[in-house]
């Protein structure tokens, strides 16, 4: 899959995707496979100069906070977008991580069951 696969109102969209085993209403009726979908992201000098001087006076780090929040939401994105390659009418199970890639850089990934819903 590519990691640049886009979705558009026209295409394909899953009916869930749920941290839970099964979905509500339904019943799986084939599993496809492992969906995910990861991206890195990196600090920049920029934010890091900002963000060093709020953590001297305490408080949340808001730019980390987007920054976090936007590439959990792309990892997600590109997890459905696997997910909807594959055939998928839902992702069940679904999972997030994020681990140090380097310093500086985090990858955040999510992954879950792709399955086929009666």
């Amino acid at each position: 899959m590519s990691s640049e696969a886009v979705l558009t109102d026209v295409e394909q969209s899953l009916v869930a995707t749920v941290t839970t085993e099964t979905v509500p209403g339904h019943e799986i009726v084939e599993v496809l496979g492992i969906a995910r979908g990861n991206t890195v992201r990196a600090r920049n000098v920029g934010r890091d100069f900002t963000q060093g001087i709020r953590n001297l006076a305490g408080g949340e780090l808001k730019a980390y906070s987007t920054l976090l929040s936007d590439a959990r939401d792309q990892a997600i994105e590109r997890m459905e977008a696997d997910a909807i390659e594959m055939g998928a009418d839902a992702v069940v199970n679904v999972r997030m991580e994020t681990s140090e890639v380097t310093q500086g850089a985090s990858e955040v990934i999510a992954y879950g069951t792709a399955v086929k819903l009666a």
